[in-house]
Parts: structure tokens; sequence; C-alpha cells
């Protein structure tokens, strides 16, 4: 077991996390250039925020989808747009797409952003959503509730290096029911904040920066325990799983690893940027050591990856039926797993394609706080096509 283990998180650092901390890293520089510029493209154009909406759904990672669900509230978007953005979001999930299958994350992207402005257009023509009661409150109860966070410092002011620096709100302004609903009331202060924003980051940087080039080595079939003259280099890759479980856990990050207060940090500073995609980096190696130790274990227990081949196949249908209920679930932990499975090959691309239509990240979070009954129809659009397109690519034979 302790090989199994040892082995598994050494993998999980070296060939997948290290990788996907720095793809992540050059993503979120371009969302830190570019991101609020979309959304405010966004706003201004009705016609075309369908479009923009699925765009914005496909950068990898939830960023994006995130920053557009609250302007639904506003009366700034409409409901095809929500639908477009959360059916074309994959979440997390696509960094290990990215890093470990590039070829079938292409596949993935174009078969997201047609469903997506097929069904974006389709919801707003036949004013599907139109009926759903948006919550508002007039500019009193704005205020008064405002007062009441006002001494309640943001995930922004929490950090001593930001204070005197001028924070611009993405796609709403201080005091809007966005602001009190999304902002305030709940920031993480004390000592794990200023661990966080001061020294895990950096840790972990010097991990993801010494993993790297062992990670290509390992690639390139070169034995990083005994062929360079330094012995036993895989135990780099075994600490920094472990650190980043660790990381994960002090960041209180389960299923979601992203939120609106965070993004909004990202947008306005490059180390906050830095310090983040550190931590979504850690959860996402988490939750693939999770998938692959299960996996490793799974085989050890029913005798061979032969047995699970032929479970797989007696499955069938079945396989996607499973996928999209675990795209049903909010966060990007579970979608990982399932990510992380069709690396393996455990699963087909048909099973892929239905939980990536399906899958809404971790921009689901954000509308559920602000209108559950929005989340919930959008949720219902999101699953009609992904059973359409993964069965249909099911009979394919993908």
């Amino acid at each position: 077991m302790y090989e199994i283990i040892y082995r598994t998180a050494s993998e999980t650092f070296l060939n997948v996390g290290s990788f996907v901390a720095f793809t992540l890293l050059v993503f979120n520089f371009i969302n830190y250039k570019f991101d609020g510029k979309l959304i405010y493209k966004l706003e201004k154009n009705k016609k075309t925020q369908v479009l923009v909406g699925s765009l914005l759904g496909l950068t990898p990672g939830c960023g994006g989808a995130i920053m557009v669900m609250p302007l639904y509230l506003l009366g700034k978007i409409s409901f095809g747009t929500i639908v477009a953005t959360l059916i074309a979001t994959m979440g997390d999930a696509s960094f290990v797409l990215i890093t470990q299958k590039p070829v079938a994350y292409i596949y993935i992207l174009g078969i997201s952003f047609v469903v997506a402005i097929i069904s974006g257009y389709a919801v707003d023509y036949f004013g599907i959503g139109k009926n759903i009661i948006i919550p508002k409150k007039n500019r009193y109860e704005l205020e008064k509730a405002h007062e009441m966070f006002k001494n309640e410092p943001t995930e922004f002011e929490l950090n001593q290096e930001n204070i005197g620096v001028k924070f611009h709100h993405i796609g709403h302004e201080e005091g809007d029911i966005v602001d009190l609903v999304l902002h305030h009331g709940r920031s993480r202060k004390g000592i794990l904040h200023k661990f966080r924003h001061s020294i895990a980051y950096k840790i972990f940087w010097a991990f993801a920066l010494v993993a790297l080039p062992l990670g290509i080595l390992d690639l390139m079939m070169v034995d990083i325990d005994s062929d360079l003259f330094i012995k036993n280099l895989s135990s780099i890759g075994f600490i920094g799983t472990m650190f980043s479980i660790g990381y994960t856990i002090i960041s209180k990050k389960i299923l979601a690893d992203d939120n609106h207060q965070e993004v909004e940090s990202k947008m306005n500073s490059l180390k906050e940027t830095i310090v983040h995609n550190a931590e979504e980096t850690a959860f996402v190696i988490t939750w693939v050591f999770i998938a692959m130790l299960s996996y490793e274990i799974f085989v050890v227990l029913v005798g061979g990856e032969l047995v699970i081949e032929n479970f797989i196949q007696a499955s069938g249908y079945s396989t996607i039926l499973i996928a999209v209920l675990i795209g049903l679930i909010p966060g990007c932990g579970p979608q990982i797993i399932l990510a992380t499975l069709f690396v393996q090959g455990t699963i087909p691309f048909s099973a892929l394609a239905a939980n990536a239509i399906c899958n809404d990240g971790d921009a689901l979070f954000p509308l559920i706080a602000i209108n559950k009954k929005s989340a919930l129809v959008a949720t219902v659009y999101n699953l009609i096509p992904a059973l359409i397109v993964g069965s249909i690519l099911y009979l394919l034979g993908f």
C-alpha cells in the first residue's frame, strides 16, 4: 500500500501537477490582462452576449464563467447567455486534459462551443427564463445592508500590500446586490490567511519549479531515481503532493477552489493571481491524486486492469448516465476525477463530452448564492444537450 501511495503521489505532482501549475499560470495571467474587457463587451452588445458568454466559459478554469453569473441578477445579460456560459464551462478539469490529452481537449472545446451557442440562442429565442423571479432590493435596503459590512475587509483588503491600491469591481459596483451577496461577510482572517498569502504559495512554487524539469525528463523515459547525479528525486513529487493536500485543506477548499471574490482579486493584482494560481493547482493535484490512488487500489482489489476493461464494456450506455450525474454536482473536484479516469482510459470520450457539457465547475456557486431557482433551471437546460450529445457520440462508437 505504501508503494502504491508513494508512486501515485510522485507521479501526480511530477507528471500532472507541475505542468498544470505553469499552464494555469499562463491562462490566469491572460485573464488578469483581458477578462475584465470581455465582461464589459458582454454588457454592451445584446446580440453577441451568447457568443461572448460561450467564449468566457471556454477559457480554462472557472474564472470567466464565475464573472458572468452575477450579471444576470443585475439584468445586464439574458438567461440564454447564462445557459451558454455554463455549457461551455469545463472548470479545472480542463487543465488535466490540456496537459495530458490536448487533442481530446480541442475536440471537447469544439463540441462545447457549438452546443453552447445553439442552446443559448434557442433559450433566448423561445423566451425561456424570462419568468424566473429575481429578487431585488431598493436603494435604502442596499445602503442599510452595506453599512453593516463596511468595516469587514474583503479578500483583497486582507492583504497588507493591497492597502492603498485602488480596487475595481468587474461587472458590478460597490454596495450593489452582487457586492453584498458575494463579497461581504466571507473574508477569512487569521493566521492561516497570512500563511497562505506570505509563505505557502512560495513553498508551492519552489516545488513546482523543481518538479517541472523532472516531469519533462520522466516523459522522456529518463529514470529520475537512478540515472541522474542525485538519486531518488521522485521523492520531490511525493512531498509536493502531500504539501498540496495540506495546502488545499488550510485553504478550506473541498468541491470548489474559486469564488467571485478571489477571481476579481486576481483581475486587480498580479500577486493575487500568483497566490491563487498556487492554491488552484494544489486543489487540482489533490483531486487527481484521489482519482489515481482510488483507481490503483481498485485495480488491486478486483484483480487487474483486464477486469476493469471488461466491466466498462459491460456497463455500456450507463457510463454516459453516470458521467452526466457527476456533471450535475457543483464544483470542480468530482469533474477532475472523471477527467483523470478518461486520461487513464477508464471511460470513453462520449462520457467525457457529456460530462463537459453539463459540468459547470465552480461557476454555479455564485448563481446559487444569488438565485437558487435560476441555478436549478440552468442546470436542467444543461442536462438535455449533455444527454443528446453523449448519446450520439456513444452510438457513433466514441
